[in-house]
């Protein structure tokens, strides 16, 4: 364990395939986790109801880039419990202000309602945590995000571990080898979270999904 990571050290990590995690909020240290088995996020393997895309359709949300990216973090991290302690949100803050890291925001009018964020090199996006305030904020938040690793060129997105949340939309887990070989072909790619507009038009986001009923 340490508390001594910096954001050069922190990026070192991503691209050996390990990230980090605290044991909680009030937890000063940090440790290195390697999931023998690693959840991602197929990009071709998205898929989302019916009904949730009927919702998004109706556009309830609007979808900004970068505008608050701390305060995302902070919403991921108010929670009962949660492995986002100040060391490591304050090393997301220097990963986004030095362009390794990036957050999707959804907006209901000036509130914030939810949002996901990550950090990316190559063509690699690695889903760090969100947070939902509203019904379905965090899955519509999911398919801009995933249409914009589309768009930006991006091959790999790893969301760490999987959850029924997540494999309802179509993450699946993949052993480790596998995982570190995908690592590798991404980081060898260029791609740009920034290619994609932060609105994009709202069918091209449901019609690159799976959906199903």
């Amino acid at each position: 364990m340490t508390t001594m990571l910096t954001p050069e050290t922190l990026l070192r990590g991503y691209a050996a395939g390990i990230f980090p995690m605290s044991e909680g909020r009030d937890d000063p240290e940090i440790f290195w986790v390697d999931p023998r088995e690693r959840g991602v996020m197929p990009l071709d393997g998205f898929h989302i109801s019916r009904s949730l895309g009927k919702h998004i359709a109706k556009e309830p949300f609007q979808i900004r880039i970068n505008t608050t990216f701390d305060a995302v973090v902070e919403g991921c991290a108010d929670r009962d419990e949660t492995w986002i302690n100040g060391p490591i949100a304050t090393l997301y803050s220097a990963l986004h202000r030095a362009g390794y890291a990036h957050a999707l925001e959804v907006w209901e009018d000036q509130t914030l309602v939810g949002g996901v964020y990550g950090v990316t090199l190559g063509a690699a996006f690695f889903g760090e945590s969100m947070f939902s305030r509203r019904t379905n904020a965090s899955k519509i938040a999911l398919a801009y995000l995933v249409h914009r690793l589309r768009v930006g060129g991006f091959t790999l997105f790893d969301t760490q571990f999987v959850t029924p949340h997540l494999t309802s939309l179509g993450a699946i887990e993949i052993p480790r080898a596998m995982y570190h070989a995908q690592l590798e072909r991404a980081l060898g790619q260029e791609a740009d979270f920034t290619r994609a507009p932060e609105m994009p038009p709202v069918q091209d986001v449901i019609q690159r999904s799976t959906q199903t009923s």
